[in-house]
């Protein structure tokens, strides 16, 4: 609030110094004197001798009219002090009404009262005020009040107007920092701009990233329809050593089968069987199972399949590991595969065997 003031009192010797229509000398006079009593924390002095003038004054010529408008402003500064943003605002508003032809001004005014309005909790009319002095901006830099005025918008949580505004703000802003990038970010993923969120983060992703960051782009590749990005992220979390508890291994296993990578899945899970990194259960080896088959890799996915059948002994896995072998033309091997699952109860065992002796291929 003290620097509003300050700004404030320049504003004053400015519009009394550029003032068109000029003023009397005992308004004049009269001003300054009212300006001495602010700097000597006189507030209570300045608001009812402003205001009184301001009433007597409004109506009456041009320069009156611009007169009653200082007038509003020093009460504005001394009610601000007093920590009455509301009050404050209100004068201002009054003061630019009263205006005239000094509209460089009214729109200085119009800044200020953006400010007191938020200060006084009326953030919908501080945005809109904002976005208005925005609107009448003379062409000086006004990139630092376009991200004020996003930041106000995604505080209300105005989610379509904050990213209105926030394609203004990143068009004049030649890079963001931190700050702005997390805004940024928030924005994008509030109104489903998931494509632009992901370019945002991977912008800023590299080897000193944090892991949640990396989790956050994963997530959002896999929003936007891009799994084997989602994969590319998090295998290069995994190996920067950014993603390194048992959560994040089976996440990365899972996000390679949906990626189109299910072979580097599957290396994974046999690189971390053979250094009892996870338990060599059924759970693991079916995944490994599965993985291998959906590489389309024979030699590893039968392999893998039979070890599952053999520790899970269930009939279920014996045929399947049977059907697999016939698939990829390994009718030896689909044949003891069908037989055990045959011996376990498997009913339609019988049916895959009877198929594979019927074979010409089976036959000769």
């Amino acid at each position: 609030m003290r620097r509003w003031w300050c700004i404030c009192l320049v504003s004053l010797w400015t519009s009394l110094a550029q003032a068109s229509p000029a003023l009397p000398g005992d308004i004049i006079q009269d001003l300054n004197r009212m300006q001495a009593q602010l700097r000597d924390q006189q507030y209570a002095s300045v608001v009812n001798r402003a205001t009184q003038q301001a009433t007597r004054l409004e109506s009456g010529n041009t320069a009156d009219r611009w007169a009653s408008a200082l007038y509003q402003q020093l009460a504005a500064g001394a009610l601000a002090r007093q920590g009455q943003p509301g009050e404050a605002a209100d004068r201002l508003a009054q003061a630019r009404a009263l205006s005239g032809e000094e509209r460089a001004q009214a729109r200085r005014w119009l800044k200020q009262e953006a400010s007191l309005r938020r200060a006084a909790g009326q953030s919908p009319q501080a945005s809109n005020l904002l976005a208005e002095w925005l609107r009448q901006k003379g062409g000086e830099d006004d990139s630092e009040e376009r991200w004020k005025l996003t930041r106000w918008l995604a505080s209300d949580q105005r989610w379509k107007a904050a990213a209105e505004s926030l394609a203004s703000s990143i068009g004049e802003s030649s890079a963001l920092n931190e700050t702005q990038r997390t805004l940024a970010l928030a924005i994008y993923q509030r109104t489903q701009q998931t494509d632009r969120a992901l370019d945002l983060l991977l912008q800023g992703l590299g080897a000193k990233s944090e892991a949640n960051n990396w989790r956050q782009a994963a997530a959002l590749a896999q929003q936007s329809g891009q799994p084997g990005v989602a994969a590319a992220l998090w295998d290069t979390a995994w190996r920067l050593g950014k993603l390194d508890v048992d959560h994040d291994r089976w996440q990365l296993v899972r996000l390679h089968m949906a990626g189109g990578t299910p072979a580097r899945a599957a290396e994974y899970l046999e690189h971390w069987l053979a250094e009892g990194d996870v338990v060599r259960n059924e759970t693991t080896l079916r995944l490994l199972a599965n993985a291998w088959q959906q590489a389309r890799d024979k030699s590893q996915a039968l392999a893998a399949w039979q070890a599952l059948a053999r520790i899970s002994q269930q009939a279920d896995d014996w045929r399947r590991y049977g059907q697999l072998a016939y698939t990829w033309g390994q009718d030896e091997r689909a044949e003891q595969a069908f037989t055990r699952a045959q011996a376990l109860g498997d009913e339609q065992a019988a049916e895959w065997l009877a198929t594979l002796a019927q074979s010409p291929r089976y036959s000769l």
